[in-house]
């Protein structure tokens, strides 16, 4: 084996760098502590030099700030707290100063990287929010909470929500743990979870408690006289107390066994708890006298000043214990106890065995034998986990309950669009209905689906599911917007039934937009140019380039790509209904001045989103556009029609450029232009209805 040795002067190099190191650690700790002093200063609007902060501590963890000696609140991050995870799967980290009064005294922006920062909102102006939760009173009802809440941010609806649910579950947790709040001392017994446990193990961790009494410490206790005879010697066991908490499964279910423990917590209420009492020995903790008086005076529970009597409505028969290596006990029993007596468990309290004996005369002495217990600190829920998960509704939840009205309105539009898709066929023959109907859902995509509820789906929200896989998926994020979240799940069955066109040709709103400027376009005898093929499909690519590139940015920077997702006109269009600087409504109306003359010109060769659906929509199950032998061999005129020159010359339909807005279709069922259809009408001597095509 190979020893090494060091010399003398590598011993004193290596104790140098050890100095050294150690100093700059040093160095950092105490920069740190100097930023945090002067940011809980500033936020508690206090002199620096008056004020000290400890060191982040605690659970959940959280600074100490005092004035002069004197506390005045703690510092705390949302982020170390609260984990809170904003809609790009990134860290939103807020600084909270948090008082004694349990109000938030400051708050200020440390880190985020939301995707509302591409959408025209500055970090000042997510900075202002979040100093608007300055006196936020974390003790306080949602509902009165709500009115001291800022209002959102106009565009960042969602990162709104994100940013107020970290403040203020993170608020409460430390209000909570700290005492800050008047139900901090509260805890409960947790009654959850169960792991096999032998009574041992559940002895050695003090889940089960005994005491020993011998026939000499009880004849001591009683003044010295002698107890009856037959009682044995003073060594012999005069008793040999045991009790536990059942409450805890792992506790009640390894005792007692599962199904007596089942039908035991069944029968109580939820406010109950159940004690098991044993014992062994010569003297019965039970006693005979409790079946005539129903009362059972040799044993009591005794916690502070507070006496609990055990009765026989109250005592539960057990016959055995369960587990293998429980002692060999004369008597068992379980008695329950309410809520209603003031018994908490969670806190100390002590078992009182009560042992009488009449002298000579009739006088009687008695003494009382305490066996102490205190629940191990695991099976007790603390007050900050149990409160602040109830205190405010979880954030998606609150969203979709508010959002009722929303809600049911992408379904209604959704179902009609099932409607519309399942029965292409039959809307397709009735050319005058199918214009009709195609205008109108356009129009209401726009309007109401775009502008109304900002429900525009966008590569940003591929980018951000890349990411939540890369880093730990949770589906809280993407339930954040209803409508959003909606669309996304109609679409995700569509790309397996019908492709990208669903979403690309009905339900994108800026989609819509360039077709109904295209159709004015068209009525007002704007000339339309036709792209050749050749340099059209070599135009296609682009759009998979940006994607990719999107996709590769991502991998390096989130917030990169989120900037660099700016190709995508949606923002400025729909989301912020062209309110915004004056270069982000130029590059619009350019794309928007571009499809007057080409027909969804954006859509064709530069939308990321519509290239990443596409790749997905290689998977689809069925193919609904019907053609015919004919098609691109005898006939083009489906080909020279489609309005995003999806069909190619030798007439097949390229999935990943359909739209699926069914022109097509309507050509193959009308009999006056589907040459087919025409050649079959003349051998047929009359004109065809387009029920008989």
């Amino acid at each position: 084996m190979m020893q090494l040795r060091l010399r003398p002067h590598d011993c004193l190099g290596v104790a140098v760098a050890a100095v050294v190191l150690v100093c700059v650690l040093a160095g950092k700790a105490a920069a740190a502590t100097e930023d945090a002093r002067g940011l809980a200063a500033a936020l508690f609007d206090l002199p620096k030099q008056e004020v000290s902060v400890g060191p982040n501590e605690g659970d959940p963890p959280a600074r100490a700030v005092r004035a002069n000696g004197r506390l005045v609140g703690y510092l705390a991050s949302t982020w170390e707290v609260a984990g809170s995870v904003g809609y790009s799967g990134k860290p939103i980290d807020i600084m909270l100063a948090i008082g004694p009064e349990a109000r938030v005294v400051g708050a200020r922006l440390i880190e985020q990287s939301e995707p509302l920062l591409t959408i025209g909102v500055t970090k000042a102006d997510v900075a202002r929010y979040v100093s608007g939760f300055e006196g936020l009173p974390l003790a306080a009802s949602v509902e009165e909470r709500s009115s001291h809440v800022p209002p959102i941010i106009s565009g960042a609806t969602v990162s709104s929500g994100v940013i107020r649910d970290a403040v203020i579950r993170a608020g409460r947790a430390v209000a909570l743990s700290r005492g800050f709040l008047g139900d901090a001392g509260q805890a409960r017994v947790l009654r959850s979870g169960f792991q096999q446990a032998d009574w041992a193990s559940l002895t050695s961790e003090e889940a089960i408690v005994s005491r020993s009494l011998t026939v000499a410490d009880v004849t001591q206790a009683l003044g010295a006289s002698p107890l009856p005879a037959g009682v044995g010697q003073p060594d012999s066991l005069f008793t040999e107390l045991h009790a536990a908490v059942l409450t805890p499964p792992e506790i009640g279910q390894n005792l007692l066994g599962k199904q007596a423990y089942t039908a035991l917590t069944s029968a109580i209420e939820a406010d109950e708890h159940a004690i098991l009492v044993a014992g062994r020995g010569i003297y019965s903790f039970m006693g005979t006298a409790w079946r005539r008086s129903g009362r059972f005076d040799r044993i009591e529970l005794r916690q502070d000043s507070r006496t609990i009597r055990f009765t026989s409505e109250s005592h539960r028969n057990i016959q055995e214990l369960a587990v293998d290596d429980a002692p060999d006990l004369r008597e068992t029993a379980v008695f329950v106890v309410s809520e209603d007596s003031g018994f908490e468990p969670t806190r100390p309290w002590r078992l009182s065995l009560l042992v009488e004996k009449r002298a000579e005369g009739g006088a009687v002495r008695s003494a009382a034998f305490d066996l102490h217990y205190e629940l191990p600190e695991r099976f007790i829920v603390k007050p900050e986990t149990q409160q602040t998960d109830t205190a405010q509704p979880v954030l998606w939840q609150e969203n979709w309950r508010s959002s009722a009205p929303a809600i049911a309105f992408v379904v209604v539009l959704l179902s009609v669009l099932t409607v519309i898709l399942v029965f292409q066929d039959a809307l397709a023959r009735r050319y005058q209905l199918y214009k009709i109907v195609r205008t109108s859902f356009l129009a209401v995509t726009l309007v109401a689906l775009g502008w109304w509820l900002g429900a525009q789906l966008s590569v940003v929200h591929v980018l951000t599911f890349a990411q939540a896989l890369r880093t730990g998926f949770q589906w809280e994020t993407f339930l954040l917007d209803p409508s959003v979240f909606l669309l996304w799940s109609f679409v995700a069955v569509a790309l397996l039934f019908w492709g990208r066109g669903v979403f690309c040709g009905w339900l994108c709103p800026f989609g819509a937009l360039q077709e109904l400027i295209n159709v004015a376009a068209r009525r007002l005898g704007v000339r339309q140019i036709e792209v050749p093929f050749a340099l059209h499909e070599r135009l296609w690519p682009i759009k998979y380039i940006i994607f990719l590139a999107l996709f590769g940015l991502s991998l390096h920077s989130i917030g990169l790509a989120f900037a660099a997702a700016e190709v995508e006109p949606f923002k400025t269009a729909i989301t912020l209904k062209f309110m915004r600087a004056w270069p982000f409504v130029a590059f619009v109306a350019v794309l928007l001045a571009a499809g007057l003359f080409i027909e969804r010109f954006y859509c064709r060769y530069l939308c990321p989103l519509g290239a990443a659906l596409a790749i997905p929509a290689r998977l689809r199950m069925f193919n609904w556009l019907k053609r015919r032998p004919q098609c691109g061999r005898e006939c083009r005129i489906c080909a020279k029609r489609c309005t995003v020159q999806a069909i190619h010359p030798d007439g097949t339909i390229n999935p990943n450029e359909c739209i699926h807005c069914l022109n097509c279709q309507t050509l193959y069922y009308d009999p006056n232009t589907c040459p087919p259809l025409i050649a079959r009408a003349k051998r047929r001597g009359r004109r065809l209805k387009p029920s008989e095509v």
